[in-house]
């Protein structure tokens, strides 16, 4: 049996969606799974053993081109690439136009997909042929991409010990262990301090006083910042001011590069992002905190994870900008992350 997985973006979400592999590879032998992918989260998937044919898309170049030539082959290779592998099942856990689109594209006759109540982009329906529901108890994201993709198995994935792995090039990997080589003996915690909404970054200050009380409980450790945008970077350079030397900034790191750095960390923490679902990933404990987005559905689950959501009555409102943004930021202290920490570590 041959199955294509479509989950092209965000980091979060693809690595969310991992899991996906190890159950559909367990319930059927001999399965073939294929997947689409944006370009830039190739380094989460590329080097999977549980993945026979990668699909990658590049659609914010395409949209700042659409009628340039290369689009045109770009799209018709993709189409050409999906056709021929002749897929008995598809699975379309993004859910949105694009998405939609690329399952139609395909040509086959079993396209699964969300149901129309929990699409963001209704027209999605109109191009899968069965759209399964969740179920009350799919309270985390990686359960309902489960959910769609086992409806059609029979087997209930709860009842099963499913892994995301994410694996590097040896490349990388050396380079990883060079760098952390480079520093003091030592806890190595990673802060990360940037995300994608507003109403999902934290605060300064809140940063310094945790680092302050990490650097003082624990007088040998070393805490890494990852940086990704110049406000993010400005961000880290202030808290290694206020901080010392127990901090160093991360150079900026692409994805591949990333990933075996946070798999040699001791603890990664940060907000609803990409690089705290990596960390859980490759199994590194973390502390995540929650604000505009709910810890239920989101936070990595099993005994080395810890996650704080706001102590706001609005908290996971979903909004990416709000007038009580600053409030909601300081409603997470650094004592609830700071004690988080030290439950994982001690």
């Amino acid at each position: 049996m041959r199955i294509l997985i479509i989950k092209t973006s965000s980091l979060g979400d693809v690595v969310h969606a991992l899991p996906v592999i190890d159950y559909l590879r367990q319930v059927s032998s001999g399965i073939e799974i294929d997947w689409v992918v944006e370009e830039s989260f190739l380094s989460v998937i590329e080097h999977n053993p549980g993945i026979a044919q990668l699909h990658v898309i590049r659609t914010k170049k395409w949209r700042k081109a659409p009628f340039a030539a290369e689009t045109r082959h770009d799209l018709k290779e993709l189409r050409r690439s999906l056709r021929e592998r002749s897929y008995d099942l598809v699975f379309d856990i993004q859910g949105n136009l694009k998405s939609g689109v690329i399952a139609w594209l395909t040509g086959a006759e079993k396209r699964i997909g969300f149901s129309k109540e929990v699409l963001q982009e209704k027209v999605n329906a109109f191009f899968t042929t069965r759209q399964i529901p969740f179920r009350a108890i799919d309270k985390n994201v990686t359960d309902r991409y489960l959910r769609v993709v086992s409806v059609l198995f029979g087997r209930d994935y709860r009842e099963m010990d499913l892994t995301g792995d994410i694996i590097s090039s040896q490349e990388d990997e050396t380079a990883a262990d060079r760098y952390l080589a480079a520093l003091p003996d030592g806890l190595v915690f990673m802060f990360q301090v940037g995300t994608t909404w507003n109403t999902k970054l934290w605060y300064p200050e809140g940063w310094i006083k945790l680092a302050n009380k990490i650097v003082e409980r624990y007088p040998r450790s070393t805490i890494l910042v990852n940086w990704g945008s110049p406000d993010e970077k400005a961000l880290a350079e202030q808290i290694a001011a206020e901080v010392g030397d127990s901090v160093r900034l991360l150079p900026w790191l692409r994805i591949r590069e990333l990933i075996p750095i946070i798999k040699r960390v001791d603890l990664v923490i940060g907000g609803d992002t990409g690089p705290v679902y990596l960390a859980a990933a490759v199994g590194t404990p973390t502390v995540s905190y929650y604000r505009a987005t709910s810890s239920a559905t989101y936070a990595p689950g099993g005994k080395q994870h810890r996650s704080v959501q706001a102590a706001m009555s609005c908290a996971a409102c979903g909004r990416t900008s709000c007038d009580r943004d600053q409030e909601c930021r300081t409603s997470i202290s650094p004592d609830a992350l700071f004690d988080a920490v030290v439950q994982l570590i001690d």
